[in-house]
């Protein structure tokens, strides 16, 4: 499969070539072509001749090919989540009732957002001037995705800087760019010029460290790990760019002793074995008041024990493989070091038989955690819960922000005094109550600290995507300013 250049399918360069493969069976799914510096430039030459026009298209113009685009991409939404099932190792169900209507709703949502890219207004000089805000696209984005959810992660990358009127060159984690690649076609199809949408398929070394540091791109958007992201940073400081990052998360779930245990059981499940745990949102830290700990240990060992691992085309199942076999490895190297220091309640292992083959790894409860440990303060990134107890809201408080991260938490209490608190002096870009996970296109996601700055989604993301400019205008017709004798004298 090709690289998207300028609107048209294109071989690498180089003719390198790597074979993405289906993690539920290690087999090779398809081979694409593996992008180097030469590529990136023409994607970034191509992106940068087609600013020009699409910078100038109105914002209706913009709006009609967004909308378009959601609806071709609605038209394919089995074959995207079939291909998107199979790249990233997602069950069938999550692809097709999580991932693609997630796009197709957020693509809709730019195309009615591209209309309200708004500014305010004011008198200035006791209404000798009046000043308005003007947003103007930044050029040249240049976007990262990562490998959790290709789709949606190029959908966040994509959609706010192209409603804005820029133009983008994405690259796609290079063992899950085949979506990402019809989702760039959509946009052609739907009347963008070509050269607005464009994907590279190469690897962060090599395609994106150029991308990043390319003199002609105008801004770096990037989702990841918060050690390359220090060093997307570094690379663009290089060039004074734009950044926008998106990193990682150890989310807290606070379960206070008024909570609703079942309700806290089953949402603890769900938030932390969502994609396999591969969500820097995913509910990773459990931190419970003493006097629900035990019950809520044992409701969250009987529930994941019900989980069904199985075949990603198959509608029954609840978890899939983990990305890659390099990843099992990395969650398996970490729960076996947990055991010499907490216990691990359930879970903790590699399924065998047919599964065997595959990069599956079970759902794992780990208790008695240390606060020191590296089970607790550092991203697993897979479908593994630590658990903690805590004896009153202060100490809870305390330690759901006992973490460099801030990308989302949760709060499971029924009063809702205890809930606002936990809503303001939680430190996260987002903090659930009595829920963990939901997202919607109207709202932002980004996060504090370590997890990043700016925002995904909503209309907030165009403040990442835009130059705010002030024009002011003269509104008396006088030749003379009265504040001009402020500076020199003039004559009468």
């Amino acid at each position: 499969m090709h690289q998207y250049i300028g609107g048209e399918r294109r071989d690498a360069s180089s003719g390198e070539t790597f074979d993405v493969l289906d993690p539920s069976t290690n087999e090779t799914l398809e081979t694409v072509t593996l992008a180097g510096p030469d590529d990136v430039d023409a994607a970034v030459a191509a992106a940068r001749s087609a600013f020009g026009e699409w910078s100038r298209a109105t914002p209706v113009e913009r709006s009609t090919v967004l909308l378009k685009a959601a609806a071709l991409l609605d038209e394919r939404a089995e074959e995207l989540a079939q291909l998107e099932s199979r790249q990233a190792g997602k069950p069938i169900r999550l692809a097709r009732e999580f991932d693609v209507p997630g796009t197709v709703d957020n693509t809709a949502f730019f195309g009615t957002a591209a209309r309200r890219l708004d500014g305010m207004a004011s008198a200035e000089y006791s209404g000798d001037h009046t000043s308005s805000i003007r947003r103007e696209p930044i050029g040249v984005v240049g976007s990262i995705a990562p490998w959790n959810y290709p789709l949606q992660m190029a959908a966040w990358k994509v959609l706010p800087a192209i409603a804005a009127g820029n133009t983008i060159v994405l690259k796609p984690a290079e063992i899950t760019p085949l979506t990402s690649l019809l989702f760039a076609e959509a946009f052609t199809e739907a009347g963008a010029p070509a050269g607005v949408v464009n994907v590279v398929t190469g690897t962060g070394p090599v395609a994106g460290e150029h991308l990043v540091g390319h003199e002609d791109v105008d801004m770096t958007s990037f989702t990841g790990s918060t050690a390359v992201g220090r060093r997307v940073m570094a690379t663009a400081a290089r060039t004074g760019k734009r950044v926008h990052l998106e990193l990682g998360g150890k989310a807290p779930f606070v379960v206070f002793d008024d909570a609703d245990l079942e309700a806290a059981v089953h949402g603890a499940v769900a938030a932390s074995l969502i994609n396999t745990g591969q969500d820097c949102t995913a509910a990773t830290r459990a931190i419970v008041h003493r006097s629900l700990h035990d019950a809520f240990v044992q409701g969250v060992a009987d529930l994941m024990a019900q989980v069904r691992i199985g075949a990603t085309d198959d509608e029954a199942t609840d978890l899939g493989p983990l990305s890659s076999a390099a990843h099992q490895a990395k969650v398996a190297r970490m729960v076996e070091r947990a055991r010499g220091y907490a216990k691990v309640v359930t879970g903790g292992a590699t399924p065998g038989g047919d599964l065997a083959r595959g990069c599956y790894y079970e759902p794992t409860l780990v208790a008695d955690v240390p606060l020191d440990s590296e089970i607790w303060r550092d991203e697993v990134f897979g479908p593994v819960l630590a658990v903690v107890a805590f004896d009153d809201d202060d100490e809870a408080i305390r330690l759901a922000n006992d973490t460099p991260f801030g990308l989302a938490a949760s709060a499971w209490t029924r009063d809702t005094y205890r809930a606002g608190r936990a809503t303001r002096e939680i430190r996260a870009g987002c903090v659930w109550v009595n829920d963990h996970i939901p997202i919607i296109s109207e709202m932002p996601h980004g996060g504090y600290g370590h997890s990043g700055f700016g925002k995904d989604m909503s209309a907030y993301s165009f403040d990442e995507y835009t130059n705010v400019k002030h024009v002011m205008h003269d509104v008396t017709a006088v030749a003379h300013k009265p504040w001009h004798r402020t500076i020199f004298t003039l004559p009468s």
